[in-house]
């Protein structure tokens, strides 16, 4: 509690203080010295006219009193400069009030309100907004190389038929000699919105034969082959047509290579359609003698008819365990990345012909050109190539 009596001494020296600070008000310093506010401007006053007693010019206690009302009209200017630069912020934000959108807010208003002011309303460092200013050239710099970089990205995600996510686009780009880091590459197509196709849910095919004889699982899960020609896996896959029956593509896929070594199409499951299948691959590699073949225990591959076909093209057959999708994954792979990449969210293809043609064409363009994850990002016929030149050559499993 302050004193209630105060000697002349230290009334002086609160008046003394009061005008050694332009700009203050009589509150402030009234509170620093503990004293009520009205006291002090007793002082102040009687101060003023005893200053004045001998001057020519009227003492007047309206000084002080001025000085107080400038700086709270100060004040009150400052309040509203902050509440107009807070409503600008919130318009100009629209939710994304991170650090570079202020930054942005200061730079793009400084000149109205001054950076100091917008950095101190903001709690912005100044020196933080600075060090932004001055990078402003290397970000343009980055902006119109990725920019450019989507253009490049753009062309080959639709060359892929907008299949292509950015693990493959990376390696396509680094083919033609464009050197960039797959991370920039994920950020620039998120960043304009482009993605490769997803999984679609499959249609199921398998119907086994319970009566059918036993075969052994010579894979085991190992979808792998040191040498093209040696092991090979199959499937079947449900094609939907609109307005009309649907058709069933059958594989053979190389395991060293993943080449789609054979395949045949048709509107039926009978064992003809593996069949074919097995006789393409026959086909495409001159013979298949003593290599091995993987499948799942549908009733075509479990079938008489296919079992003297692989015995007739020195196939040795295997067969993953029954309803375990897992055992023949490989060939489940292959099937999905197919559908998904030809139908493209589409539910069904508009006419069988449709269905036949885009087969025929996506079937050439993965063993070709479309590139592998498991080799490395090269295509399925590539990588066979530059086997080639390593001791191991393209020989036969027999």
């Amino acid at each position: 509690m302050g004193m209630k009596h105060y000697p002349p001494e230290f009334k002086a020296d609160a008046v003394a203080l009061y005008r050694s600070r332009p700009g203050t008000t009589v509150a402030a310093v009234a509170a620093d010295l503990g004293v009520h506010p009205e006291t002090l401007r007793s002082w102040i006053r009687a101060a003023g006219k005893g200053s004045n007693a001998n001057s020519t010019q009227p003492a007047g206690p309206d000084s002080s009193l001025e000085a107080e009302n400038e700086a709270l009209r100060k004040e009150v200017a400052e309040l509203k400069q902050e509440r107009e630069i807070l409503r600008r912020a919130a318009k100009y934000f629209a939710g994304r009030d991170e650090l570079v959108s202020r930054f942005q807010f200061v730079a793009d208003h400084r000149s109205a309100f001054g950076a100091k002011r917008l950095c101190t309303v903001l709690g912005l460092s100044r020196s933080g907004f600075y060090r932004w200013l001055a990078a402003a050239p290397a970000r343009a710099a980055r902006a119109e190389s990725d920019a450019r970089l989507a253009t490049q990205i753009r062309a080959v995600h639709a060359e892929s038929d907008g299949t292509y996510g950015a693990p493959r686009v990376t390696a396509e780009l680094r083919s033609t000699g464009v050197v960039v880091n797959h991370k920039r590459i994920e950020r620039v197509m998120r960043t304009v919105g482009i993605v490769g196709l997803h999984l679609r849910r499959r249609h199921r095919t398998t119907i086994p034969d319970p009566t059918a004889p036993r075969v052994a699982d010579r894979i085991g899960r190992d979808f792998t082959a040191k040498v093209p020609n040696s092991r090979y896996v199959g499937d079947i896959t449900y094609l939907p047509v609109a307005g009309s029956k649907p058709l069933y593509l059958a594989t053979v896929i190389d395991l060293c290579s993943r080449r789609l070594a054979g395949w045949a199409i048709a509107d039926h499951m009978r064992a003809e359609l593996v069949i074919d299948a097995l006789a393409a691959a026959e086909r495409t590699r001159g013979s298949l003698r003593g290599s091995t073949f993987h499948s799942d225990h549908g009733t075509q591959y479990t079938s008489k008819a296919f079992a003297d076909a692989c015995t007739a093209a020195g196939v040795t057959r295997s067969m993953s365990a029954v309803g375990s999708s897992a055992d023949n994954a490989a060939a489940e792979a292959f099937n999905a990345s197919f559908k998904r990449e030809t139908l493209q969210g589409q539910k069904h293809w508009p006419t069988a012909r449709q269905a036949r043609l885009d087969t025929f064409r996506w079937a050439n363009r993965y063993n070709t050109r479309r590139r592998h994850s498991h080799l490395g990002q090269l295509s399925p016929t590539s990588y066979e190539t530059a086997l080639t030149t390593r001791p191991t050559t393209l020989t036969q499993a027999a």
